[in-house]
């Protein structure tokens, strides 16, 4: 599970509990088996049962006696969302290391999460905003450190203000760049509200490059039945090693996550910061505004507050 040509040394992590989402397949699930093989209790939320069994036993096959267990998470459902952070504050174990890694990419035509959401914003940031608040509880007790990933489409485009939900025009590449401006945005201001309260967590952001992972290739329960030709060009790419790899794309993450360095944006360090060893890098400037960053929060939480109380009826 390293790169080809490089690794990281992912410390002692006996005694920690580590939530990962996204980790059923891909850079996710490359990420969660180093956690397990590295001492910690590492808890998978899927939303497909049946992958998420598929996961563990492929962990397993790496690590036998690696601690990995599933919880039910859909993450384009607030009440999913919800459940999962009850679930786990009733089980009432510190979090230690919290990995946002899930997301969804451009689907061809407009969706909507349960909630009534754009499906990248609901998915790749207001759904993790849920989770995070959610457990803050649990991620003070632990002194968490929380990983958002985020992608190369933060260094573009901008949140659309006007229209977050895209309602009146569509473009699936402006809201993916959106959702993640927002999700990279709000990272930053947990680190900033932690610091202020107290409260002991810290966090930071990841990017993975670019690398041949799901979030291009097939998705039909998204609306693209085949490959993208980006994928394809992304897979050729990767195989004579001018991209990142799957292996090379988790690292970053895990930097971010294990490391006792103080909060910072971590992203391979190669060629426009697509593919090579991770390092600390320059924050993207669509991530350096605070007021955006407050504002960025605060409308997250009206929009989940509405959509709880609209009771997942939007889809």
């Amino acid at each position: 599970m390293s790169g080809k040509k490089f690794d990281i040394e992912v410390p002692d992590l006996s005694g920690r509990r580590a939530v990962v989402t996204g980790a059923s397949d891909g850079v996710g699930l490359g990420i969660a088996g180093r956690l397990a093989a590295a001492g910690a209790e590492v808890i998978m939320p899927v939303r497909n049962q049946r992958k998420g069994e598929a996961a563990i036993a492929e962990i397993r096959r790496r690590t036998p006696d690696a601690r990995v267990s599933l919880r039910s998470l859909d993450l384009s459902s607030l009440r999913s969302v919800a459940a999962l952070t009850e679930t786990l504050l009733a089980e009432d174990e510190p979090i230690h290391i919290l990995i946002n890694n899930a997301g969804v990419m451009t689907p061809p035509e407009r969706q909507t999460t349960a909630d009534g959401f754009e499906l990248q914003w609901g998915t790749n940031h207001l759904g993790h905003f849920a989770l995070v608040t959610g457990l803050l509880p649990l991620l003070r007790a632990g002194r968490a450190r929380v990983t958002s990933q985020v992608s190369i489409a933060a260094n573009q485009g901008a949140i659309n203000w006007d229209d977050l939900n895209w309602e009146r025009s569509y473009s699936g590449g402006k809201a993916y760049s959106q959702s993640k401006i927002a999700f990279g945005l709000f990272g930053l201001e947990l680190a900033r509200r932690s610091e202020a309260g107290g409260w002991g967590i810290t966090s930071n952001l990841s990017h993975p490059g670019v690398a041949p992972t799901n979030l291009l290739a097939a998705r039909p329960e998204i609306g693209r039945s085949g490959d993208t030709l980006g994928v394809r060009l992304i897979r050729v790419a990767s195989a004579i090693g001018v991209l990142g790899t799957v292996e090379s794309a988790q690292l970053p993450a895990l930097l971010a996550a294990t490391t006792p360095r103080p909060a910072a944006f971590y992203g391979p360090q190669r060629f426009n910061h697509l593919s090579g060893p991770p390092a600390e890098q320059a924050l993207y400037s669509r991530l350096r505004s605070e007021d955006e960053a407050r504002r960025v929060w605060e409308v997250s939480e009206e929009m989940v507050a509405s959509g709880l109380r609209a009771g997942g009826t939007g889809r």
